[in-house]
């Protein structure tokens, strides 16, 4: 039976009887979680108990949407899908933010909600609502757990939330179904295999492949692992390919490498430098390209009728971000070692690839004088080439993914779809409780840290080392510049600044604020050697980020 218990080949007859939650938790084990993440309540404490004695221990956060964005950090350094847990009404309804923005950036979560009974709900209205229609239209699948086939829900869950573009699945548990008797566990069904288009299709791609004198590789979301940062370098070399990414998708190539041109769709400076080169390439192929990411510079950024785009992609193209000359839908790491020629390509003949690469160096400058550039480039100066960092949105986001250099997959995280604030600390969290002995650094603006400082709390009580960086403007930098470009009155974008430093002291970190490199400097060398997580406040003009990118 091919090495399957019989229990994985899906009769299930072998386990002993246990609760319907206890169902859903031992599978989520056996897919390799270990943590679960969110805010409990009296109808999920069934669940938080199955969690626990299945091996998942559940890590309390102070609102469920920083919890979701925890799980994803989780699964980045792990590849199990992430869990979140919470309750019923306000507390499902917390997470819809990061339930969203995972189906966007293509996150396996696992969202298990408690809600009231069918039968009660027809006769009690308190914190009663659909709350799997509320989910549908954010996840890839909304169930409602039964006692019967909660083996066969938990399957199904961790298949659709896994296979084909990764995604989020729901789970609702009704309160007396978590405590009802159930039989059967583990997965039911053989893993899918990757998928490969039919050989005729192939050999058309892979002649025009063959033919390319200046080919280009524009990577993206479904390759953002080991195996696609391997097919990535390996193509590039022998086709003399440069290579740009999205954002997510940043360090799939050693962005040290001579033909790594970093990430694109965000900033209008690197889009001018980028997109020129893209118009000159004859042949594209675009592996696991997904332009959730991109702006409309990159609506229709080629021409398929003048050049060769071959798009090989994990879901079909609904979008109509762009169009391509050959489109195939299948494992994009098998299907383009499948069309890459046999013999190596020389590439591009000028020096094309080579000016592209120094504009970009130019274009960012680490910066003489003190401000958000400077920063960034001590942070990455003063940090392990190891270090994982996360972005929140806004301006310094932009700026630090320009400058930010990835050497590795997932070096880099950010909410790149849905570009969420309040993103970067949970980020941050969730991988720093996956891997305890990583560096860890999460780069905020002043208005993304405050929506989730309660979360420091959470980094004290999981004895965290992380490095919260925030950049400290009290304004909304990027909207102000958006409303200042339009010759607009400043209304609604300026705050109070507030004692940043003194806010990760109060909660029991290393807080300290720096205005020059010399401090900054300092501030991280005791990050990384205090036993406890440091919030560090760089101090910056509130037109620090003018023309910056």
């Amino acid at each position: 039976m091919d090495g399957l218990s019989a229990s994985q080949a899906g009769t299930g007859t072998e386990h002993p009887t246990m609760r319907a939650a206890d169902v859903v938790a031992n599978r989520l084990y056996e897919s390799g979680c270990r943590w679960a993440f969110g805010m409990p309540g009296g109808e999920v404490l069934t669940l938080l108990d199955a969690l626990e004695k299945a091996g998942i221990r559940f890590v309390m956060c102070r609102h469920e949407n920083a919890a979701g964005f925890m799980a994803e950090g989780a699964y980045h350094r792990t590849g199990a899908p992430g869990i979140l847990l919470s309750t019923v009404g306000p507390g499902a309804l917390n997470g819809i933010n990061v339930v969203e923005n995972a189906r966007q950036d293509c996150v396996p979560l696992i969202v298990l909600t408690g809600c009231v009974d069918p039968e009660t709900a027809q006769t009690y209205t308190h914190q009663v609502l659909d709350q799997a229609k509320v989910f549908e239209p954010v996840t890839k699948a909304s169930f409602t757990l039964n006692a019967g086939a909660a083996h066969v829900i938990a399957d199904k869950a961790v298949g659709i939330a896994t296979e084909g573009r990764p995604g989020p699945v729901h789970i609702d548990v009704p309160i007396s179904v978590a405590d009802a008797q159930a039989t059967g566990a583990g997965g039911l069904r053989t893993p899918a295999l990757p998928m490969v288009p039919s050989p005729d299709a192939l050999v058309v791609a892979k002649n025009a492949l063959a033919a390319a004198e200046r080919p280009l590789i524009i990577a993206g979301l479904d390759v953002i692992s080991p195996q696609g940062a391997d097919c990535v370098r390996h193509v590039a070399e022998h086709l003399g390919a440069p290579v740009i990414t999205t954002y997510k998708a940043k360090g799939v190539m050693d962005e040290r490498h001579y033909l790594a041109l970093g990430g694109a769709g965000l900033s209008p400076k690197a889009d001018e430098i980028l997109l020129p080169l893209v118009a000159q390439a004859d042949v594209i192929l675009a592996i696991g390209y997904d332009p959730v990411e991109m702006r409309t510079g990159w609506q229709n950024p080629w021409n398929p009728q003048t050049q060769v785009v071959i798009d090989i992609t994990a879901a079909p193209n609904h979008h109509y971000m762009h169009q391509a000359t050959h489109s195939f839908i299948g494992d994009c790491v098998q299907t383009t070692a499948a069309i890459l020629p046999d013999a190596p390509l020389n590439g591009w003949s000028d020096d094309a690839v080579a000016q592209t690469k120094d504009a970009l160096a130019h274009a960012f400058p680490k910066g003489d004088t003190w401000g958000p550039a400077q920063a960034i480039s001590i942070c990455q100066e003063e940090l392990p080439d190891t270090t994982l960092a996360t972005a929140d949105s806004g301006a310094h986001r932009i700026l630090l993914s320009q400058m930010w250099t990835c050497t590795f997959p997932k070096a880099l995280t950010q909410s790149s779809g849905f570009c969420t604030m309040g993103c970067a600390v949970p980020l941050a969290m969730g991988a720093q409780i996956a891997e305890p002995d990583r560096t860890v650094v999460s780069f905020s603006g002043d208005a993304g840290f405050l929506m989730v400082v309660g979360e420091l709390a959470t980094a004290a009580e999981n004895a965290l080392r992380t490095i919260f960086v925030v950049f400290v403007d009290a304004s909304l930098a990027l909207i102000e510049m958006k409303q200042r470009g339009r010759q607009m009155k400043n209304a609604g974008v300026d705050f109070a600044r507030s004692d940043i430093a003194a806010i990760g002291r109060a909660f029991g970190g290393h807080g300290v604020s720096v205005s020059n490199a010399d401090d900054l400097r300092a501030a991280l060398s005791k990050a990384q050697a205090v036993d406890t997580f440091s919030v560090i406040a760089v101090e910056i003009d509130k037109r620090a980020y003018d023309d910056a990118f």
